[in-house]
């Protein structure tokens, strides 16, 4: 069993900055692959952006250059750097651990997600 924590939403304005965190407790952490995902009203939960154990970083186009996925494996934390936020990127955000099937990114074990609202 893993058990994930998010927090750090809030409300931001257009062009602002946040930083989500995710703890992580249970099993095994460093070797698992770690995502967020989010979910906007009316629409289905999108990936966002995978941490993958031995480095490397995944991340949606739509945020690509603007968000930093990172971890702390010691800590069994990761975290989500979202800056030039716009009103788009309104959602609930996820913390996952994470799989990818081809191109398609899902989740197993879900924390119970932060809401991040940008105001234009």
């Amino acid at each position: 069993q893993v058990q994930l924590v998010e927090s750090g939403g809030g409300l931001v304005q257009a062009g602002g900055s946040l930083r989500l965190s995710c703890a992580a407790s249970g099993r095994t952490f460093s070797g698992d692959t770690m995502g967020w995902f989010r979910q906007a009203p009316g629409k289905e939960r999108e990936f966002v952006a995978a941490s993958i154990w031995s480095g490397g970083t995944y991340y949606a186009d739509s945020v690509k250059g603007r968000f930093t996925i990172s971890r702390d494996n010691v800590k069994k934390a990761v975290f989500l750097q979202m800056n030039s936020l716009n009103t788009e990127d309104t959602a609930v955000y996820y913390c996952a651990r994470a799989q990818r099937s081809g191109s398609r990114w899902s989740g197993d074990y879900w924390g119970q997600g932060t809401q991040v609202t940008v105001s234009s």
